[in-house]
């Protein structure tokens, strides 16, 4: 570490400091970057409202996310179990791929809570806790916690200690959060992922609670509609940088280098988000076309194929659920699809579930 820390890394930094840095963050360089990173966010809300069915994009992108989220915390499922696993009803699903359910089932409570009350508070933060995690934990109230380096063991950071003073910092970060002042949004929301971190307020899950909550802020200052910002995955390929810039901040202030760092990452990965979505787009419109051609005219309706796009895997009742068909009817329909080669069935336990191919395929690119 570098000898300008200005703390014990063994020693709980009760002494982090308040929201707003006494930094310039209005720099050349960062005011550049945020208004690139403004204008793909910017194209990523856009093109995600000309999607017709927004449930496709929310649960595809979502999962995704909560799959790399979850990664980052090296707690690692793959695709397919995690697509199987999201439409089957089998309980013989492994813990990893239910922590990673339970993060994208966290993603969801958020955005409900907060379009019904747009206001990001300290509760709603321990709420999305306590869903990844699944358990009643609160804020830390116990010593001990510390950021440790995996391979040797050696302490990098330790944490604010004491319920109450965590409570303080979240408060303070909370009034930033919703304080009407002139910096850009997005470079407000890489001080604020960086103070989270910093305050480190659960005993576990702290990552993913951080990362949900850039999501909640970029939707409450209207830059996205939808949670599906996918900055997770940007964040596990430049893992190393990720964790030494934040470290940086701590050491010696060098905020200018991790607000670059986070707008780099909210661009790369808007742009990305967008060109997943405009692929989904051009593979509904495709496999409509398809499926006109080779389906029967008593099984192909618009709303047919576009449910077919809700998650990789589908089964007979989520036709029976959205009103297309009956039970018995609805097993036909999907083994038409299979004909047609759409469609390729998995069983699983008792159940058959069908696997749209080539979205699938997309989505594990």
């Amino acid at each position: 570490m570098s000898t300008s820390i200005k703390y014990d890394t063994h020693k709980p930094y009760n002494q982090l400091p308040l929201l707003p840095p006494k930094k310039d963050l209005e720099t050349k360089a960062i005011l550049k970057k945020a208004i690139a990173a403004g204008r793909a966010l910017a194209e990523l809300k856009g093109i995600g409202s000309t999607i017709p069915n927004q449930t496709i994009l929310i649960n595809t992108i979502a999962l995704q996310e909560a799959k790399s989220s979850s990664e980052i915390e090296n707690i690692v499922t793959t695709n397919d179990a995690l697509f199987k696993a999201f439409s089957s009803q089998s309980s013989q699903v492994d813990a990893a791929t239910k922590e990673v359910l339970r993060y994208r089932e966290a993603l969801w409570e958020g955005f409900n809570t907060f379009n019904k009350r747009p206001v990001i508070t300290t509760n709603l933060l321990i709420k999305l806790v306590q869903t990844i995690k699944e358990n009643q934990a609160g804020i830390r109230n116990a010593p001990g916690t510390a950021i440790a380096n995996a391979s040797t063991g050696e302490v990098l950071y330790t944490p604010p200690e004491g319920e109450s003073i965590i409570r303080d910092k979240l408060k303070n970060l909370e009034d930033y959060i919703h304080e009407e002042d002139a910096t850009d949004p997005l470079v407000k929301l890489a001080v604020m992922h960086y103070q989270f971190e910093a305050i480190h307020p659960f005993f576990d899950g702290n990552g993913r609670t951080g990362r949900i909550l850039c999501i909640l802020f970029l939707i409450h200052r209207e830059l996205l509609e939808l949670p599906i910002l996918y900055l997770s995955k940007a964040i596990i390929e430049t893992k190393a940088d990720y964790y030494r810039l934040l470290r940086q901040v701590t050491a010696s202030d060098a905020w200018e280098a991790w607000v670059l760092y986070m707008l780099d990452v909210i661009g790369k990965t808007a742009v990305d988000t967008r060109n997943k979505i405009v692929a989904i787009r051009e593979l509904l419109e495709k496999t409509l076309d398809e499926a006109r051609k080779k389906l029967p005219a008593r099984v192909y309706s618009k709303e047919l194929i576009e449910l077919l796009f809700h998650q990789p895997y589908t089964k007979g009742q989520f036709l029976v659920d959205a009103g297309i068909a009956e039970r018995q009817t609805a097993a036909e329909y999907l083994k038409e699809l299979e004909k047609t080669g759409i469609l390729k069935a998995h069983k699983i336990g008792r159940e058959n579930l069908y696997l749209n191919v080539e979205l699938y395929k997309l989505l594990s690119k």
